[in-house]
């Protein structure tokens, strides 16, 4: 079972810059791709940005291609997001996701992850 901890998140003004952070334990890090979610109140939780076992591939939704960039470090046994040009709409609870499931693609659906921190929360002030 791997623990997943996320942390960077608070109150930025649009069009600033956060990072994400999202620090694994308990199997090895690089046995899992990783995702990047998020619940605004009164929403589903959607999918944002996610990275394969190596950071060879990543995936991103349309909301925030261009603006968040997902990255790994497996030494460090961490992944990041860093999210710039924010936008109001961009608030919400920010969680980290893993799966150990060796798929073709990076996935996109909750259920395709088994594994989830407790989230962050980002709130983008106008």
């Amino acid at each position: 079972q791997v623990q997943l901890v996320e942390s960077g998140g608070g109150l930025v003004q649009a069009g600033g810059s956060q990072r994400l952070s999202c620090a694994a334990s308990g199997r090895p890090f690089s046995n899992y791709a990783m995702g990047w979610f998020r619940q605004a109140p009164g929403k589903e939780r959607e999918f944002v940005a996610g990275i394969s076992r190596s950071g060879g591939r990543t995936n991103y939704s349309d909301s925030v291609k261009g603006r968040f960039t997902i990255s790994r470090d497996n030494t460090k046994n961490t992944v990041y997001l860093q999210m710039n040009s924010l936008k109001p709409e961009d608030t919400a609870v920010y969680y980290c996701a893993a799966t150990a499931i060796l798929y073709t693609t990076v996935v996109v659906t909750t259920v395709d992850y088994g594994h989830w921190g407790q989230g962050t929360q980002v709130t983008v002030s106008s």
